[in-house]
């Protein structure tokens, strides 16, 4: 997916980014997360600006309290 350095990402694209993420590598939501963390921001936590990770960080919250991850 391509990055736009303009402005912060949305929730909605992180659960699209994880759940992406999730089904490619036939893991748990945990690993998934991480490797989010480690494929989108590049183990840097302010690599887009704290409201990108805070979507990020909202996205996977919604996940881990939704039915997907049961």
């Amino acid at each position: 997916m391509t990055v736009n350095h303009g402005g912060a990402l949305k929730k909605e694209y992180f659960l699209s980014y994880i759940k992406l993420v999730w089904a490619a590598r036939a893991c748990c939501l945990a690993h998934a997360k991480d490797l989010t963390l480690e494929l989108f921001f590049k183990n840097n936590k302010k690599l887009y600006g704290k409201d990108t990770y805070k979507s990020f960080m909202d996205a996977y919250e919604e996940l881990t309290k939704s039915d997907a991850v049961q």
